[in-house]
């Protein structure tokens, strides 16, 4: 049973913070990538970060790229995305997703695919 589960979603002024949570369960972070996502309403989904445990590699998109960080707690088996300096068109539904299973992938670039997705967290930008 692998499944995601995120949380740390809430409502935020322009240039607050917020720490965004995704804690697995049938399965543990080694060897996976994973990806976090977001949906806004009237756009399609982005893929904002992925961190690959194979070898640290990192991808922001650059909407988010020197505001976001992706990070990894090996003890709780929880990856993280920590938000900074939000803008009101950060307002989204963000997921996090098993980008690959297995080692070798690297997060090199734009996310090509994602599966078992969590149900989401909601975070609003706004004054």
């Amino acid at each position: 049973q692998l499944q995601l589960v995120e949380s740390g979603g809430g409502v935020v002024q322009p240039g607050g913070s917020l720490r965004l949570s995704c804690a697995a369960s049938g399965f543990t972070f080694d060897d996976y990538a994973i990806g976090w996502f977001r949906q806004a309403p009237g756009k399609e989904r982005e893929g904002v970060s992925c961190y690959s445990t194979s070898d640290g590699s990192t991808y922001y998109a650059d909407s988010v790229k020197g505001r976001f960080t992706i990070s990894r707690d090996n003890a709780d088996n929880t990856m993280y995305l920590q938000m900074n300096s939000l803008k009101p068109e950060d307002t989204a539904v963000y997921y996090c997703a098993v980008v690959a299973t297995s080692s070798g992938y690297r997060c090199r670039g734009p996310i090509p695919f994602a599966d078992y997705w969590g149900q989401g967290t909601q975070v609003t930008v706004s004054s």
